[in-house]
């Protein structure tokens, strides 16, 4: 029996460890340790509760937009407003939140996943014209090989013709992100922590020329993802069908739905949108969210036990670094008692379930290409395949919506900050279900609460002793060799883990690093 220890896991947000316990050839055990502690919930309390949507931004630098969503979703929520925001701030929201986790989508495959299988050496044996891959074949030769090693060498199966085009889409890829980082900053004015998105609708308005402008740009992205984007995810699993199932993990998804269609619902858990609320498990029957039903234990977590087993809209944060069987700093969010699974999988196959026919088509057809079963999805190249889906899914929506957009009409609802009140809202962020809950006293905050993606995938073991997500995803792995674990660090990246978000600045004194791996 061996251990094998992967600290920092890299190409991902923030600071992951991951421990796997080895026998055999197999791992027998893992454990998922987020290693900050931030905070943002101590950060908030006293302050104006229009301070939210600005601070929770900062909460990370690669998903701001869907924080500041949540917070105004949040701030409309307590306010009273939550049913009364104009369409053309409603829609804006949508065009800020999903031009940005468009290109996230992006970025996860082509910059922190897509290394794992591409081989970049064979660059070295191009002979063309591309200027990029002359570039980078140059970096080769001269032995400047950032940002692509230091790296875990895996079992690299693409033909040297396809690694060089991965390579050469590595690049395009950056321009695209850059176009969909502008696609944001016109309507909310700059991207990261955009100011754009506030409680009672938006800042701006909507002109001919900035929706000319969006939509220009937009036919760019479209045609990235439809012509460069899917087609290399498929390509990828093409040659690593057997990666469709390893890494299976809970097989319980649970979404918030994204992207509200109409505003006239103030429960946002009922409420319309693009991608549906609700929960799927290994049969995709799909079934209605109830909010009522989350938790957050910290049997195994850096926090005072009192707080364990909470409501997020009773939460506490109240950290306790050194406790006794507690080994990271991200809670464990729980749904009626059981492990979920959140992000793009979870998105898709709510919706899918939920029997939208546009997803049913995309996915329908994508597991047609790769000759694969529905149980497929619940891999790592099913996350791969949805993360895609949900790109394109988007991307399309898109156009319609800015079309939608009336100049003149107005973006915003006036409001007033009530002496007491509760408020929350839900979204799905680029990796998964993004809630944040409030409570207002004297007109300031008197708790703070925000449950992210990355708190339910990288959760350490509950109360009950049931590992999280990621933990349960890499239990039952095959590793070829110990010392090159490559399997892991796939599993983990398909996840897309942000620990910026999760974690809730320093290493605690008298923690043992005991291991340090580049992977």
């Amino acid at each position: 029996m061996g251990k094998i220890v992967i600290d920092p896991v890299t190409r991902i947000e923030g600071h992951l460890k991951i421990e796997a316990i080895v026998e055999g050839g197999v791992v027998k055990e893992a454990r998922s340790t987020g290693n900050l502690f931030r905070g943002f919930e101590l950060i908030l309390r006293g302050r104006d509760p229009r301070d939210a949507q600005v601070i929770t931004q900062r909460i990370c630098g690669v998903c701001p937009q869907s924080h500041g969503v949540a917070a105004t979703l949040c701030l409309d929520s307590a306010f009273g407003v939550a049913d009364k925001i104009p369409d053309n701030g409603r829609i804006m929201r949508n065009l800020i939140q999903g031009a940005h986790i468009a290109q996230d989508h992006i970025l996860h495959f082509y910059h922190l996943a897509a290394l794992d299988y591409v081989d970049v050496t064979d660059v070295a044996k191009y002979e063309g014209n591309d200027s990029d891959l002359n570039s980078i074949k140059d970096f080769i030769g001269r032995g400047e090989l950032g940002p692509f090693f230091p790296r875990y060498e895996g079992d690299y199966r693409l033909p040297p013709e396809v690694n060089q085009q991965a390579v050469a889409h590595y690049v395009k890829a950056l321009e695209i992100r850059r176009m969909g980082h502008e696609m944001v900053s016109i309507f909310s004015g700059k991207i990261p922590h955009s100011v754009g998105i506030v409680p009672g609708g938006v800042t701006s308005t909507p002109t001919v020329d900035n929706i000319l402008a969006f939509l220009w740009k937009l036919r760019r992205l479209q045609d990235f993802i439809n012509n460069v984007y899917i087609p290399d995810v498929l390509a990828v699993a093409g040659f690593y069908g057997d990666y469709a199932e390893i890494g299976t993990g809970c097989q319980n998804l649970l979404s918030y739905g994204s992207f509200d269609l109409v505003g006239s619902d103030p429960d946002y858990a009922r409420r319309k949108r693009l991608f549906k609320q609700g929960t799927v498990s290994a049969d995709l029957k799909f079934n209605e969210l109830d909010l009522g039903k989350i938790t957050e234990d910290v049997g195994h977590s850096w926090y005072r036990d009192s707080s364990s087993g909470r409501h997020p809209a009773d939460g506490e944060t109240s950290p306790e670094p050194g406790k006794e069987k507690a080994y990271s700093w991200t809670k464990s969010p729980r749904y009626n008692g059981k492990v979920y699974e959140v992000g793009p999988l979870a998105r898709v196959a709510v919706t899918y379930a939920g029997g939208d026919p546009t997803m049913k088509g995309l996915v329908e057809s994508s597991l047609a290409q790769l000759k694969a079963p529905a149980s497929a999805l619940f891999s790592v190249l099913g996350r791969h395949l949805a993360r895609a889906l949900s790109a394109k899914f988007i991307a399309d929506s898109l156009e319609k919506w800015v079309l939608e957009l009336k100049p003149g009409e107005p973006t915003f609802v006036e409001y007033e900050i009530p002496e007491e009140g509760r408020g929350v809202g839900i979204t799905d962020a680029a990796r998964g279900a993004l809630g944040h809950w409030i409570e207002i006293k004297d007109k300031k905050i008197a708790n703070y609460q925000c449950v992210v993606p990355t708190t339910w995938n990288v959760s350490p073991k509950d109360d009950k002793g049931n590992p999280g997500p990621i933990e349960q995803a890499l239990i039952g792995t095959k590793v070829k060799d110990e010392n090159n674990p490559f399997e892991l660090v796939r599993i983990v990246r398909s996840f897309d883990p942000c620990l910026a978000c999760s974690i809730h600045v320093v290493t605690p004194k008298g923690r043992d690093l005991a291991q340090y791996r580049i992977a």
